[in-house]
């Protein structure tokens, strides 16, 4: 057994957002099945372009003038709802989502996935 402080955890700045891998490939603790993290998003990070991949959860930890928009396409998007501390959110395998944020905005959350491959936008999509 592990246990995993997200302070010791090196943070990796990606377009958005930053992301500390906890558990998965290439992560503090390695696992061939699952993926979970800390991400933060905030326009520090810039913008973040619409994608899809993998089946994934979330569990907000935290949240200021934040939001999720999500639909059947990139560009049917129609979806909105504020992101809330203390909520979870499910989505489906490839259904389209982007987070947006005012200036001063972000939001704070654990990442689940049940596996260790197609889980960001910037890996090849199966």
């Amino acid at each position: 057994m592990k246990i995993i402080y997200r302070g010791n955890l090196p943070i990796v700045e990606l377009v958005g957002r930053t992301i500390q891998k906890a558990v998965g490939k290439d992560s503090y603790d390695t696992s061939v099945q699952m993926t979970v993290g800390f991400a933060r998003y905030s326009i520090q990070y810039g913008r973040m372009e619409p994608h899809q991949h993998a089946e994934e959860l979330l569990y907000i930890l935290d949240a200021k003038k934040s939001w999720l928009r999500f639909g059947a396409a990139k560009n049917r998007m129609d979806e909105r709802i504020a992101f809330t501390p203390a909520t979870m959110v499910h989505f489906p395998e490839m259904e389209w989502h982007v987070f947006e944020y005012e200036e001063d905005g972000f939001v704070d959350l654990i990442f689940f996935y049940g596996q260790v491959d197609n889980i960001r936008p910037e890996e090849p999509v199966k």
